[in-house]
């Protein structure tokens, strides 16, 4: 496993309020705002940045979003029931909650803000960038459909990559401090993939995600000659 980059630390953390549900956490320090990644399973997370509540795919199944701190921003990568999940949304929004998903979602989701592959927009004061999720080998997400997200926060660009295979416009993306790439056969990357993507565009820190019963110690074997970029496994099956 590499080492982590200058200024990063890792904690698992609990849930800030008594009520809320209780997920293990990775802290990073001020730069200029602390940022805490909850991991919530599946394909499912939480980012907290400064004061804003960000979540990605809020999904039922892996929390009661009722409990959960309420969005600013909620990102949906594409319209699999694993991924919009209607109701967690409602449950996890408040006035003023920003939604941006992709374009498959708008049947499901009346209200929100579709991104385009490769739209840009600043919601919430956050830069972010919809970057094409697809499979290149499979057909289960076909290129247009979806989307991945990169929100740059701060002095960080994190990457959270959707439902997709290891595509050029993933492994020309420049500059990503942290990436959440999924790994899980048949729909998304083997470790293999995943391996090649990395090693392509770099990040500092990588978590698989999405990722099933798949074998994590094959990814950091992959990995181990690439010092540059740390890999963290977390419970996200």
């Amino acid at each position: 496993m590499a080492r982590a980059f200058a200024g990063f630390a890792c904690l698992m953390a609990a849930g800030a309020a008594s009520s809320e549900p209780r997920f293990p956490a990775d802290v990073f320090p001020a730069a200029p705002e602390e940022l805490s990644l909850t991991f919530i399973g599946h394909g499912t997370l939480m980012i907290r940045w400064g004061a804003a509540v960000i979540h990605v795919d809020p999904v039922a199944e892996y929390s009661d979003y009722s409990k959960m701190p309420k969005a600013d921003l909620v990102l949906v990568t594409h319209e699999h029931f694993d991924h919009l999940d209607p109701e967690a949304i409602r449950a996890v929004s408040r006035p003023g909650t920003e939604i941006l998903m992709s374009s498959s979602c708008r049947a499901k989701m009346p209200s929100g803000t579709v991104m385009a592959n490769g739209d840009t927009r600043t919601a919430k004061g956050i830069p972010v960038q919809a970057v094409p999720a697809y499979n290149l080998v499979k057909d289960y997400h076909p290129k247009g459909v979806g989307n991945g997200y990169i929100l740059t926060l701060g002095k960080r660009r994190l990457y959270v990559a959707g439902d997709t295979e290891n595509t050029p416009e993933m492994k020309g993306l420049k500059g990503i401090d942290i990436a959440f790439l999924p790994m899980n056969l048949p729909y998304t990357m083997t470790p293999e993939m995943v391996a090649d993507a990395a090693l392509a565009f770099r990040p500092k820190i990588l978590y698989p995600y999405h990722y099933g019963e798949t074998d994590t110690g094959k990814l950091t074997k992959l990995l181990a000659s690439a010092p540059d970029i740390e890999v963290r496994i977390r419970p996200l099956k």
